[in-house]
């Protein structure tokens, strides 16, 4: 069995109208929101084995509050390739993991991250499926399971999604 998690980035700062889009910082509301969605996993035992984060300062940000609620911070790399890239690509990079990683999360950008999961996602709840079809925001977190024994095998309509959050409905949630 193998678990992918797929972390679109929390909600940069559009004010410094000269930065490049690779060094785009969090803004206030990233700053937020990427907490509470680590506090979220950790509480759901959602512990990745490996972090696959792309190297965009937005993502790295988001990566470092996520891990923040782990006891134990999971081991991460940042790789260029899944910068601003679609599903394929980021499939690509997926392909590419150990077999001793059973749950994987990547840290990416949409609209790669939303079409990976459309691409990837056969089965679960038919309205949170619809959910993230219609949108993939900032700091949205989908898990999804595989019934493989190796990311190799990871093939389009393989995957089951188990969840779909965000921070939104993880408030909700709790009131």
């Amino acid at each position: 069995m193998r678990r992918l998690m797929l972390l679109r980035h929390a909600k940069s700062d559009w004010t410094d109208l000269g930065a490049r889009d690779h060094d785009r910082v969090l803004g206030l509301r990233g700053r937020e929101a990427a907490p509470k969605v680590g506090a979220y996993m950790a509480r759901h035992a959602l512990v990745p084995d490996l972090v696959i984060a792309s190297t965009a300062i937005r993502a790295r940000q988001t990566w470092e509050l996520v891990a923040a609620a782990f006891p134990d911070i999971p081991p991460a790399v940042h790789d260029e390739r899944l910068y601003e890239v679609g599903a394929q690509a980021i499939l690509d990079v997926i392909k590419e993991t150990r077999r001793d990683v059973h749950a994987l999360l990547i840290v990416g950008h949409n609209p790669g991250m939303r079409d990976l999961a459309e691409l990837l996602i056969a089965s679960g709840d038919i309205d949170t499926r619809q959910r993230l079809l219609e949108k993939f925001p900032t700091t949205a977190l989908a898990v999804i399971d595989f019934p493989v024994d190796d990311w190799r095998k990871l093939h389009p309509e393989a995957g089951r999604l188990d969840r779909f959050v965000n921070p939104r409905s993880i408030e909700a949630a709790t009131d």
